[in-house]
Formats: C-alpha cells, sequence, structure tokens
C-alpha cells in the first residue's frame, strides 16, 4: 500500500508536468548527452557524464521533492535530502578520480545500457501501457525512480572501482519500489532489480578489483 494517495499522486504528477513542459524534452537531451559520452571516450567524458547525473539529482531534491511532492508527502523532505546529497557528491565527483565511466562490450555494460533504455525510454512506455499517460506520467530525470536506474546503468560502466558511498543513496530510493508496486506502479519493477542487480555486480566487481 502506498504511504500517500495514489490517485493525489498522479494529479501532482499532471501538474508537475504541465508546468515544466518542455524540459522532458531537455531532459532527455542531457541523458543522451550522457550516453554518448559514455561511448566516446575522451578525457573528460567521465565529468560531463556526472554533470548530466548531478543536474538530475539536484532536480530531483530541490525541484520534484522538496517542491511538489512535499506538498502531499511529509516523507518527501527526507527524499528531497538525499536527492540533493546524491547531487552534490557527484558535483564533488568532478573535483575527484572516483569514476572513470566508458562502454565496453562486456556483460556489465551491456546490462547498464538495458537499464538506462528503460530508463529513459521503457520506463515511460511500460507506464502508458499501465495508464499512466502524459500529464500524469513519470518524466525521465524528472522525478527519482527513472533516474535512480539510469545512475545504476552508467555506475555499470565504471572501468574501476569506486567509493561504496555513492550506492548508500540510489540504493536507499531505490528500496521504494517495494512500497509502489504493490499499488500498482508496475514500472517501478525495473526500479527494484536495477537497485538489486546494480549493487550486487558493482560490490562484486569492487571485489575482484581489490583483490
Amino acid at each position: 500500500m502506498l504511504p500517500f494517495n495514489r490517485d493525489e499522486f498522479l494529479n501532482l504528477l499532471e501538474t508537475y508536468n504541465l508546468k515544466i513542459w518542455p524540459l522532458q524534452i531537455i531532459a532527455l537531451i542531457i541523458g543522451l548527452i550522457a550516453v554518448i559520452f559514455a561511448f566516446r571516450k575522451t578525457q573528460f567524458s567521465s565529468k560531463v557524464i556526472l554533470a548530466c547525473l548531478s543536474l538530475f539529482w539536484l532536480w530531483n531534491g530541490v525541484v520534484f521533492c522538496l517542491l511538489f511532492w512535499a506538498t502531499i508527502y511529509k516523507l518527501a523532505y527526507i527524499f528531497a535530502t538525499l536527492c540533493f546529497l546524491q547531487g552534490i557528491l557527484f558535483i564533488l565527483a568532478l573535483f575527484r578520480a572516483d569514476f572513470d565511466i566508458h562502454y565496453r562490450p562486456d556483460l556489465r555494460s551491456i546490462l547498464g545500457i538495458i537499464f538506462i533504455a528503460y530508463a529513459m525510454v521503457g520506463y515511460q512506455v511500460f507506464g502508458y501501457v499501465l495508464g499512466h499517460v502524459y500529464p500524469q506520467f513519470f518524466p525521465f530525470g524528472m522525478v527519482p525512480c527513472p533516474t535512480v536506474i539510469f545512475t545504476f546503468g552508467l555506475f555499470l560502466m565504471t572501468e574501476r572501482k569506486f567509493p561504496k558511498f555513492y550506492l548508500i543513496i540510489p540504493i536507499i530510493v531505490a528500496s521504494g519500489g517495494f512500497m509502489v508496486v504493490p499499488a500498482g506502479i508496475l514500472e517501478d519493477i525495473g526500479l527494484i532489480l536495477a537497485g538489486i542487480i546494480g549493487t550486487f555486480l558493482v560490490l562484486k566487481r569492487t571485489k575482484q578489483l581489490s583483490t
């Protein structure tokens, strides 16, 4: 059961999407930029990708969670804080050498691309089948769930291990899928799978690189 009213939440999504239009299109463009740089390795590729991720997470925290979601769900303040902190972590990562994100023809990267494709397109198509039609839909990059799936997809394309604390907040947000899937938000089955599979494979890779 949802910890908030489902119909009220869908109405909130409608208001949100109408107010931010056409930023949904811009978010898709930003996502595509991140994907392009994941395939086209340059000196600045990882920094561009991290900048895209930071924009998504900060937007989710400050705009969606704080200014919209919190009006109907008080615990959204917690999600706002978590998303904002994750955005700050990605900004700080711009000045560190924690990430080297690049597609390689291996199982982890291929699975990462599947996660990314689901976050950017599949999530919304699945939602359309379920009746979550624009403007009552979950825009990529503009709400936490597809953003988390997208983030795990990019995590799976890292070429070296990175500090585990970057995983904490995405795992916490992904666990929210267990609350909303039983209430009919079946798109978040992908969120749960991304959280479980993504975390397992990233930690497994970290362990392999440590030995």
